[in-house]
């Protein structure tokens, strides 16, 4: 299955329903040809002034280290673009993989979407 995202807004919170595989050569599904993958998109969303975004991994199904490689791109984006990211619900095989590579501390991880929201103020 091929990486889908879906972007809505909750108040001043941008949230990327992310589904699918997290892979090298996966590109988000952001519309026919787009070739986006995950931090050029947070890019994008950052210069239009949305700082506050959640990438919800409810529905990522698996995730290599290419995938890991792109969460770690995002975050970065978002932190030079003074934005901030956190990680919603991420499945135990994605949580696992962060723990082992001690990546666990460097996201901000909550596991309901209010949480995640509320976690901003």
């Amino acid at each position: 299955m091929a990486l889908k995202c879906s972007i809505r807004s909750i108040g001043d919170v941008t949230m990327l329903d992310i589904s699918g595989r997290l892979t090298l050569g996966e590109e988000l599904a952001f519309g026919s040809g787009s070739g986006l993958v995950l931090s050029e998109k947070v890019r994008e969303l950052t210069k239009k002034g949305q700082k506050k975004i959640v990438l919800n991994l409810t529905e990522v199904n698996y995730v290599d280290s290419s995938g890991i490689g792109q969460l770690v791109g995002a975050l970065t984006t978002a932190r030079k673009q003074e934005a901030n990211i956190k990680l919603l619900a991420p499945p135990s095989r994605v949580l696992d993989l962060l723990r082992m590579n001690r990546l666990d501390k460097l996201f901000d991880i909550r596991e309901s979407e209010a949480a995640a929201i509320q976690s901003f103020s």
